[in-house]
């Protein structure tokens, strides 16, 4: 009986250091504005032209990204690419973006004028 007892304690304590492992947050990247030089190029033709409309699924609004807050953007293109907002130009360009490609194009857009 005792050795089943500390089996199961064993195996709960293992459990246990699982799924801490699994469920400790992921180390935050960091966003590089220089490493963004070879990203923007999908961005600028809609967002570094100010009043730009876009025709594709609708007349849109485009908005004029450069300055606005790097977690603002990282927020709207994470949405995008899980689906929650709905856009598919930009679903579609958000699904090809790493973690560290939205933080890099994050940080440039949040420093540039």
């Amino acid at each position: 009986m005792k050795r089943i007892g500390l089996t199961v304690r064993a195996m709960s304590a293992t459990g246990l250091l699982a799924a801490a492992a699994f469920t400790a947050p992921a180390m935050a990247v960091e966003g590089n504005a220089e490493a963004a030089a070879s990203k923007k190029s999908m961005c600028i033709g809609c967002h570094g032209i100010p009043g730009y409309k876009a025709s594709f699924p609708e007349v849109y609004n485009v908005p004029y990204i450069a300055g606005q807050n790097a977690k603002y953007i990282e927020a709207a293109l994470n949405a995008y690419k899980k689906g929650d907002r709905k856009h598919p130009t930009m679903r579609g360009i958000a699904e090809t973006l790493t973690e560290q490609d939205i933080a890099d194009l994050a940080a440039y857009y949040a420093q540039a004028k």
